[in-house]
């Protein structure tokens, strides 16, 4: 019995939940800029 698929799995998990959790902040902190630019014209940009 090899534990290899075990192993392979964790590391997927473990490489991949912050890689998402890190395309999510990207995503959420590009709208929030929007949203900013929106209803702050000191932050119009030229």
């Amino acid at each position: 019995m090899t534990h290899l698929g075990f192993i392979v799995v964790a590391y997927a998990l473990a490489l991949g939940v912050p890689a998402l959790f890190a395309l999510d902040a990207t995503r959420r902190l590009g709208r929030a800029r929007r949203k900013l630019d929106a209803i702050d014209p000191r932050r119009a940009r030229p």
